[in-house]
Order: structure tokens, then sequence, then C-alpha cells
């Protein structure tokens, strides 16, 4: 039992050391605090005249920084297409009914069209696209396009609102007009950067079909003017029609013949070779053996470029040749025509599946300036100012208070004498310099002398005056 008491008694003197420590050190800062207040009170005066200095700086220097306007647009999340596994995924994990299906969908890259449309509204295409069409490098007085869109990027602001999706783009500009319209621009730039680089099923079966009408239409118009030349060279315009009409005029005027031979035979028992009928009638026989003979044509393959239409016995070897061009036209014909089809519906599939850009609230025109905050800007120089002359007061009165052997002290004196041998002021504007910046240093750091009245009253002089 005396043990126990012991040990017990000895822990107590530990909790009663360790408390009255603590008491002596907040006792000590709370010393330092009222010692800090006390000389910043003593210091009243020269920081009130210094606050006035900062204010009056704070005030020009503010003036003379130009006003900025934001004009802000939103866009709505694009609609996804639920059709797909990937998609029906994603809607279920982003549902929140399984972490894991999220998990999931983030590994196989099945991600938000809003995120895409952030990276995409943040890449150097859309900058560079930006700064080239309002000439920003001008603007902004940058030598080098890098410099010109780390600008813009510091004065645009781009979010996505991760429960409604919502796409916020504010862009910041000296100049209305230039903000409104550099917003307006971003979605403009959107549209077109996700139309030129989808990458969707849709989007290379256009490509493909693409290159392959060029192909196939060029085929058509080679094949139609081969057609076009064999038909003009060879008067072949439709072999199947043509021979028709030949063989039905051929055999006109093989009747007619007939009829006229018949006759002239009658005519030759009753008259004489000599009569003017007989004769007729042989002219008339004679012309239509040439105009069949016209009709057929020369199996030899002549020249039929003197001829208005190709004779009888030529038809087979121009049918042969007309038929073969034929088909060809008639192909690539109906082989671009399909092509065609497939191309428009390509096209609308892939406007489907390209994510639509919509804007929820347009860019509007800034009426009020954004910035800068003058009011802020004067009251932080008037704060860094007074720290800053609190600081430098405490210091120099610091290093005052220290032995003239003191180390330190020794360093800095010889400094100073190094210093002003290494940089002589010996021209009167650089005396009248020195002089003015002793004063105002002397002024600043003077020594304060505090005198209580009887009163209570405390106050402050300069010993030296």
């Amino acid at each position: 039992m005396a043990q126990i008491s012991s040990h017990r008694d000895i822990v107590l003197d530990v909790r009663a050391e360790h408390e009255a420590d603590n008491q002596r050190v907040a006792s000590r800062q709370h010393a330092a605090v009222v010692s800090v207040f006390e000389y910043i009170w003593r210091l009243r005066s020269p920081l009130l005249r210094q606050a006035r200095i900062a204010l009056l700086l704070g005030i020009a220097l503010v003036l003379l920084i130009p006003n900025t306007y934001e004009s802000t647009t939103r866009l709505m999340p694009p609609t996804q297409d639920k059709s797909t596994p990937l998609a029906m995924l994603s809607a279920v994990a982003g549902g929140g009914s399984n972490p894991l299906l999220g998990a999931a969908a983030d590994m196989l890259g099945q991600k938000g069209s809003g995120a895409l449309f952030v990276g995409v509204l943040r890449s150097d295409l859309v900058q560079d696209r930006l700064i080239n069409r309002y000439h920003l490098r001008q603007v902004y007085g940058s030598r080098y396009q890098e410099d010109a869109r780390r600008r813009l990027s510091s004065n645009t602001t781009i979010t996505e609102d991760r429960k409604s999706g919502i796409i916020r783009i504010t862009v910041a500009d000296r100049d209305h007009a230039r903000a409104q319209d550099l917003a307006s621009a971003y979605v403009e730039e959107l549209n077109n950067a996700t139309s030129h680089l989808s990458t969707s099923a849709a989007g290379r079966e256009r490509q493909f079909l693409e290159t392959r009408l060029k192909v196939v239409r060029q085929e058509l118009d080679n094949s139609s003017a081969r057609l076009a030349s064999f038909s003009s060279a060879n008067s072949a315009i439709n072999i199947p029609e043509q021979a028709k009409a030949l063989l039905g005029a051929a055999a006109a005027l093989q009747g007619e013949k007939i009829a006229a031979e018949s006759q002239l035979k009658g005519l030759e028992e009753i008259y004489a070779p000599s009569n003017i009928r007989v004769r007729s009638l042989k002219a008339r026989i004679d012309e239509l053996d040439s105009q069949l003979m016209k009709l057929g044509g020369d199996d030899q393959g002549g020249d039929s470029k003197a001829e208005l239409y190709p004779g009888i016995r030529q038809l087979p070897k121009l049918g042969v040749e007309f038929a073969k061009l034929y088909r060809d036209t008639k192909t690539s014909e109906t082989v671009f025509e399909m092509l065609t089809v497939q191309y428009e519906m390509a096209k609308v599939q892939e406007a489907k599946e390209t994510p639509a850009v919509r804007v929820l609230d347009p860019a509007g025109f800034p009426e009020r300036k954004s910035g800068p905050h003058r009011t802020l800007i004067v009251i932080a120089i008037i704060a860094f100012w007074v720290l800053g002359v609190v600081c430098l007061r405490a210091s120099s009165d610091y290093f005052a208070g220290l032995d003239p052997q003191h180390p330190l002290k020794v360093v800095v004196d010889r400094v100073a004498d190094d210093l002003k041998t290494a940089l002589p002021l010996r021209s009167k504007y650089g005396i009248r310099i020195a002089r003015s910046s002793s004063a105002i240093y002397k002024r600043i750091h003077q020594p304060v002398v505090v005198t209580r009245t009887e009163n209570g009253v405390e106050t402050l002089h300069d010993p030296e005056s």
C-alpha cells in the first residue's frame, strides 16, 4: 500500500509540474501578445502616416489597372446513345446502383461526353483557332503562340457540374464585345472540332463511302465518255432499235423492188425496151438496189464515217462493243446510285452518333465589370505596407539594442561600409537623394519615448526634438 501511495504521489507531482509549465507558457504567450500590441500602439502615429501614404499609393495604383468584363455561356449535357452495351453500363453505373459497374465503365473507357467536351475546349486546337481568329497575340502583346495560349487559358474558366452535367464557359477580357464573342466562339469551335474528330462507326463508314464515291464517279465519267465517243464515231445511238428500223426499211425497199420487177416484166412483153415507161421502171429498180446496198453496208468493215448510219452487216460487230460499253456505263451508274444512298444514310447516322452541343444560355453582353476589386487591393496594400513598416522598425530597434561588439552588428556595419565604398554618390543629385533617404529613414526609425502624465495619459515624443 505504501508503494501504491508513493507512486500516486509521484504521478500527481508530475501532473502538477506539467500544469505549472503549461501555465507559464500560456502566461509568456499572453505577455508576448500584449507586448506586441503595446509596441504597435506606441507606433500609432507613424503607422497612421505610413497608412495614409500607402492609401495614396494604392489608389494611384488601382486607377492604372484596366477593368475586366466576363461573359458566360452554359451548355446542356449531351445526350448519349443508349443502345450500346457500354452506354447502358455507364447509365446504370451513373445512377449509383452499383459502384462496381461504375468502376467497370471507367476501365472500359466509357466516359461522359461532358468530360470529352471540357477536354476539347481546353485543347490547343480550339485555343489556336481562337487566337488566330481574333488576333489575340496582338491583343495580349504576346510574342509567341504559347504565351498567348497561356494567357487565354488564364482568362477562361471551364467547369462541369457533376450533378447536372451543365458545362459553364466564362471568358474574361478588357473589352465587352470581345468577351462575348470569345464565349460564343468557344461553342462554335467545339462543334467544328467534334464534327471533325468524330471516330464513330458511322463516321468511318461515311469516310469510306466518300472515298469510294469519288472512284465510282470517275469510272462512270470514263465509261460514259467511251460510250459517247463510240456512238459518235459509229452513229450507234441504240443498236437494237436501229437494227429494227434498218430491217424494216430494207424489207420495204425489197418489197418495192419485187413489185417494180414484176411490173417491168409485164411492160417488156408489151413495149419495146426503148419505151419511156420501161426505162423509168428500170431506173427505179436500180435506185432501189442502190438503197438496199446502202442499208446492207460493207461486210469488209469499210469506212462508215461517210454514212449517216451503220449498215445491217456492221450491226452485229457494233452491237457487241456497244453492249459492252453500255453495260459498263449502267453498272457504274447503278453502283453510284447505291453508294449515294448509303452515303446519305451514313451521314444521317453520323449526325446522330456525334455529340451535339446544345446551348442552354448563350453568351450575354457584359454590362458590369468583374474586376479588379479595387477596395480589396487598396486594403491589402495598406496592410502589407504597415506590416512591412512594423517589421522594419522592430528589426531596427532590435539591431540598435545590440552590443556594439555583437557579431551580427559587426558584420552588418562592415557590409554597410563596403557598400558605401563600392557605390559612392558623388553627384549633387545623388547627394540629395542620399540625404533625403537618410532623413526619411531617421523619420521612420526614430526612437519613441513614452511618458505618462499624472492623469494617466501616454504621450509620444522624439528625444532629439
